[in-house]
């Protein structure tokens, strides 16, 4: 769940509230070096040999080592340090981070979705206003108006937010294979009395990353007490390393701190050490995991760990090499393990084997983590979701995505066995998810942080400038390993996009034929065909209005039951939304046609959960709208045709509200728990009438500040949707094709008949991935053609 606002700030009046909040943060510091920083720890393995090999072969010289050293501190200092510790961070979204918290904060302070099924009721939701500070209107900022009425423009946002999410789809792909490849490589070191041949250590390589991959449906909480320790102890072992090559080769490398050696590299090296740059940037891969995995932690303790111990350790152990190669030149392509003493070789490398794995282990779950998120933008096909951890509502796994990410993984493994080329299609995919950030990071202080539009735009220049060097020496390495990164996003963008597009055609489709409220009334409390007992709940996108499908029901269905409520499942831009919170409930038509609305609201991180519980919400806060409406005139009118569009929120936590509670004694019998005895009555006089029914049976409740008398109708009502739970719920869905109009272009069919059909045939269906029952199950067939 997300952090409350308090947790991140130490700052109390309270002095035990003061050392509380410390002492949390603390602990939540400790946490974050075996989720957040087993990637970005162990670039050293592999820094210094992507700067050098293949690219400056002719420049291998003290001065130039001093010049590559230099660029690594400042890149560690501009990038992580200033830009993500000192103001990224701040961009949090309810304490969640990452590319799509910062498009969740834009779509929420404008009106940026390209889906138009938000309410006014969704802001009222407790996350909807947590920020640091309320949206603004939209006429105070021009630049706002003018997005916001370019569909174009607010089309490529979306593209370059999917972009970023590919790119770390990319990273998870990535990621395991240079770290493990990186860490085994030791095993080919000369003189540590076990030389392996580079197809041995491959194949070493790729066993490990088996198991990795294959532990994965475990979830991580059951190594999570060990993966902190791990790079702690990492940490400590290369920071003295470090110290210990400062102190023995050279210690003059102090003087590379001075940015006065990047010039001397630069005129040394000329093009050729622009294009060294695609490694010096290999520095801060995994810099991005510092705020997409702050939902876990705090702001502060993010901070605190990275300046206080992970910075620090990092700069001291880059120092210790340099120190080590302008006095060992010919340990370039072996540069860390060449520089570790021979008495610890070998507990440094077991260090390093597991650090490896935890790094790949974090980039694995963000990436499980980020396709959850695309899937609730719309923007990704339906997968299976399994719950690793009863207590850490965060830790996921996805089977299919799990073993697309092994395959792809192995098949670079083996492609390539080359680090170098590897690090090159790493270093693409990580500065282009930093370079991306920037740019919504720029919008997000405009837009959200509501500062001048100077403020914003020298935020984009500074950091485009410096991380736009980076990312133009990775793209020339675009034929040396590069094209993997792009080849992978453009892939994973195009699943992304191209199932966002049908489900857009889709929801714009039912929402110009929706059906006239007018046809409806005519239709009569009968609908013109049978009513018989029952619940049916009609699944529908569709926030407002009555879907098309709903006719072709009508049509081809004899009978629909007492009671009819139209069940739309959607994702509000809020990454989480409280359970009380969760539930809209309104009318479609007047009280004698038993019509209802639910509108059920997830964040883009809520996980819908299989608790078999959802039935009983359900009635419950129907039952709970009926009397909330009878008190509450502003909930009715005389007007039918403004009865669709007044939705109530239904909070079970609100004392002067209707509840509905179920207990089972083992004997399967029926316990009474209600303090009303209007509705025990009711409850009584149902049980009269139906003596034969021993199932399991909703008991309704009011507390005691309730009224004490309700009306006839009200009372009727929920008498029958008493009677309807009894007789049982049923499931109804369209299963439902969409199709091209023959007049489309041919762009157009390709994308729906072949990309749109293929990926809806081959994904989990809706009813499986909202948890539907089986054997409640109505399905009625409907071709779209959009």
């Amino acid at each position: 769940m997300p952090m409350e606002p308090e947790s991140g700030t130490l700052t109390s009046r309270n002095p035990s509230q003061f050392f509380l909040n410390l002492s949390r943060n603390l602990l939540l510091a400790y946490q974050s070096f075996g989720v957040v920083y087993g990637d970005l720890s162990t670039s050293p393995l592999y820094v210094y040999r992507s700067i050098f090999v293949g690219n400056l072969p002719d420049y291998q010289t003290p001065d130039v080592i001093f010049g590559a050293f230099s660029l690594i501190f400042w890149t560690l200092t501009l990038v992580p340090l200033l830009k993500y510790v000192f103001i990224v961070l701040s961009a949090d979204d309810n304490g969640e981070g990452g590319t799509i918290a910062l498009y969740s904060l834009l779509c929420r302070h404008a009106k940026f979705s390209l889906l138009p099924n938000q309410q006014a009721a969704d802001e009222e939701l407790s996350s909807y206003k947590y920020g640091p500070s309320q949206p603004q209107s939209s006429s105070s900022s021009p630049l706002k108006r003018f997005l916001e009425k370019h569909k174009k423009l607010r089309t490529s946002l979306l593209v370059v937010v999917l972009l970023g999410a590919s790119m770390v789809i990319g990273d998870g792909v990535i990621t395991p294979a240079i770290s493990v490849m990186s860490a085994v490589s030791g095993l080919q070191v000369e003189g540590v009395g076990l030389a392996l041949t580079h197809g041995e250590v491959l194949l070493l390589a790729c066993v490990i990353l088996i198991g990795l991959f294959a532990l994965q449906h475990t979830g991580t909480q059951r190594v999570a007490i060990v993966f902190a320790p791990i790079v702690i102890l990492w940490l400590i072992s290369i920071c003295a390393i470090g110290l210990y090559n400062i102190l023995i080769w050279n210690p003059k490398i102090i003087y590379a701190l001075s940015p006065h050696y990047i010039i001397k590299f630069f005129r040394e090296t000329g093009s050729a050490g622009w294009l060294s740059l695609g490694g010096v940037l290999l520095s801060v891969t995994g810099t991005e995991a510092m705020f997409a995995d702050l939902g876990h932690f705090t702001a502060f303790s993010i901070r605190l760990a990275f300046a206080a111990v992970v910075y620090p350790c990092l700069v001291i152990q880059y120092m210790g090499q340099a120190a080590y190669l302008s006095k060992n030149i010919t340990s370039i392509p072996n540069s860390f393990y060449k520089s570790v003493p021979e008495p610890v070789f070998w507990p440094v490398f077991v260090i390093a084997t597991l650090a490896s794995v935890v790094g790949s282990q974090a980039i694995i779950s963000a990436t499980f983590s980020i396709v959850k998120q695309c899937h609730a933008l719309g923007c990704f096909p339906r997968v299976k979701i399994v719950h690793t951890s009863k207590h850490m509502f965060g830790q996921i796994y996805i089977p299919e995505i799990n073993w697309i990410l092994m395959v792809l993984t192995l098949l670079i493994a083996v492609g390539f066995r080359d680090i170098t080329l590897v690090g090159n299609a790493y270093g693409l995919a990580c500065m282009s998810v930093i370079f991306i950030t920037t740019f919504l990071m720029a919008l997000v202080i405009s837009f959200v942080w509501q500062k001048s539009l100077v403020y914003a735009t020298s935020f984009l220049l500074v950091f485009w400038f410096i991380e736009g060097i980076y990312l133009s020496a990775a793209i020339m390495k675009v034929p040396q390993g590069g094209w993997v990164s792009l080849l992978l996003a453009f892939v994973f963008m195009i699943i992304m996009y191209v199932w966002h597009y049908g489900t857009r055609k889709k929801y714009n489709h039912d929402l110009h034929n929706k059906v006239s409220l007018k046809w409806l009334l005519g239709l009569g409390p009968s609908l013109g065909i049978v009513r018989v007992p029952g619940i049916g709940l009609i699944y529908s996108e569709l926030a407002t209005g009555v879907p098309p499908i709903f006719s072709h029901f009508v049509t081809n269905l004899p009978a629909f039951h007492n009671v009819l409520v139209f069940v739309c499942v959607k994702y509000v831009p809020v990454p989480f939304v409280l359970p009380e919170e969760r539930f809209l409930i309104g009318r479609v038509c007047p009280r004698p046609y038993r019509m209802y609305r639910c509108i059920v609201r997830y964040g883009y991180k809520d996980i819908q959960r299989d608790d078999g519980n959802f039935e009983n919400q359900l009635i419950q806060s129907i039952a709970e709208f009926i009397q909330m409406e009878a008190v509450e005139p502003q909930l009715s009118s005389s007007e039918n045709t403004s009865f669709d569009g007044r939705m109530a929120i239904i909070s079970t936590r609100s004392n002067a509200t209707l509840t509905v509670s179920e207990h089972v004694d083992s004997t399967g019998s029926t316990i009474q728990s209600s303090k009303s005895l209007m509705l025990q009555r009711l409850r009584s006089e149902y049980d009269d009438e139906n003596p034969q029914l021993r199932r399991r049976q909703v008991r309704f409740q009011i507390a005691s500040s309730g009224p004490a008398a309700i009306d006839g109708a009200v009372r009727d009502e929920l008498l029958q949707l008493i009677s309807a739970k009894e007789a049982g719920v049923a499931y109804i869905m369209g299963h439902s094709y969409v199709k091209a109009r023959r007049s489309s272009s041919y762009l157009k069919k390709l994308v729906i008949d072949i990309g749109y059909s293929f990926l809806r045939k081959n994904c989990r269906g809706p009813a499986v991935a909202l948890h539907i029952p089986h054997i409640s199950l109505i399905e009625v067939g409907m071709i779209y053609y959009v």
